[in-house]
């Protein structure tokens, strides 16, 4: 299963927020797509998941055009996570997993006992079954934000999209989620997802060892593999201020204010494990 963009123009109506926009990402393939505010990343999302119309250029889902296939066909092939967030009712963390099952259901159907079996899978899967029974909006961040991940799992679709899955997380629950989502596109035991996340933080691409979209005014600035795309030029042209690309002493790379480079070109390793 490949989602594929060529020559994208998105935007609405008569407006332009991008173009010239390639993509491509196939299960197993983690795509992390970084740019400042503005420059199209939501956009992009929103038309790669057919909530809104390409103004020109060409997408395919597994061979099929886009604009042809049905609300219900995408949501099989194309799970969403989108930013944590906290619902008007106090559900329970069991029942916003399955919520992810009715892609999978027909008109007027009730999710069953299979639904529910696949919903306590998922949550078991990312480590947090004991959260079952749990009032998600009394979750930590990070929690729900793994619960909304097991609610894309159980629509079992081969590619998932991720809108900023680490904002507003403190540092651990920031490396909790990073580790899952590893997790999803390298699995041994399951069939690995393709992931395709926006983040602010170009960090999370070295850790996740992911391939890069660098997005800068409305189009695709670089891309390639972080060690490649990610190095003081282009990060300080595409956010607009000094950025050093460093190694700690560990030999992580990590991405720190020009002005806060150490003497001799060194820095502390402050970040810690999991980090770059």
């Amino acid at each position: 299963m490949k989602l594929e963009a060529r020559g994208l123009r998105i935007g609405y109506g008569r407006v332009t927020v991008g173009q010239d926009i390639d993509v491509e990402i196939v299960p197993g393939q983690i795509l992390c797509l970084l740019g400042p505010n503005g420059c199209g990343k939501t956009t992009l999302f929103r038309t790669l998941l057919g909530l809104i119309p390409a103004l020109d250029g060409e997408i395919s889902l597994g061979g099929h055009a886009l604009s042809r296939l049905p609300r219900a066909a995408i949501a099989r092939r194309i799970g969403y996570v989108p930013q944590a967030h906290a619902p008007p009712f106090p559900f329970e963390a069991i029942e916003i997993v399955m919520m992810g099952r009715t892609a999978r259901l027909g008109l007027f159907a009730q999710p069953g006992e299979a639904d529910r079996e696949a919903a306590h899978a998922a949550l078991a899967r990312l480590g947090i079954a004991a959260l079952a029974h749990r009032d998600y909006t009394r979750l930590s961040g990070g929690q729900r934000q793994l619960v909304l991940i097991a609610r894309a799992l159980v629509q079992q679709t081969p590619l998932i999209v991720m809108d900023e899955p680490t904002a507003s997380l403190d540092f651990g629950n920031q490396a909790l989620v990073l580790g899952e989502i590893g997790k999803l596109a390298h699995a041994a035991t399951h069939a690995g997802h393709g992931v395709i996340l926006s983040t602010h933080n170009p960090d999370h691409a070295f850790a996740l060892g992911a391939e890069v979209l660098l997005m800068h005014d409305g189009g695709i600035f670089r891309r390639g593999p972080p060690a490649e795309v990610l190095n003081d030029d282009a990060l300080s042209e595409v956010y607009g201020v000094a950025v050093a690309v460093e190694r700690t002493e560990s030999g992580r790379r990590v991405c720190v204010p020009a002005s806060t480079r150490a003497a001799g070109g060194r820095t502390v390793d402050r970040y810690g494990p999991g980090v770059g």
